[in-house]
């Protein structure tokens, strides 16, 4: 047989075990995503809600009671009024934001942990932790 020959009966494609191993890695992939998608949807609505409390409360009492109305009804339970941070600002406003951690369960003892921050106005300077 000549080279010619040779080079055009080899074999070409993906084994069957990199085929298993490709399976194994998006279905990895596509079970990460769909326990973290809904954080993160969760995380969009706390940010609207910020954003609908403080613009129909004013005073921090009313901040708070109106972010708990609408997170009853956006199904958002990772945060409640009590843990929201009401903050005056210096033209008389209130500036809120909200720090919190979700934590994931994967498998096993293994779980993901994301840290979610928002605010209304700027952000501050996250402290270094000693």
């Amino acid at each position: 047989m000549n080279r010619r020959t040779q080079a055009c009966c080899r074999m070409q494609g993906l084994s069957l075990l990199g085929f298993l191993f490709v399976i194994v890695i998006v279905a990895l992939i596509a079970v990460l995503g769909m326990k973290v998608v809904p954080s993160v949807v969760e995380y969009n609505s706390i940010k609207k809600a910020l954003v609908d409390a403080k613009n129909s409360g004013s005073t921090p009492a009313e901040i708070r009671t109106s972010f708990d109305r609408r997170a009853d009804v956006g199904y958002i339970d990772s945060v409640s009024g009590k843990d929201l941070t009401v903050a005056r600002t210096q033209d008389g406003g209130f500036e809120v934001g909200v720090a919190y951690e979700k934590r994931i369960r994967l498998f096993g003892p293994v779980s993901l942990v994301i840290d979610y921050a928002t605010s209304t106005g700027p952000m501050p300077e996250k402290a270094p932790e000693q």
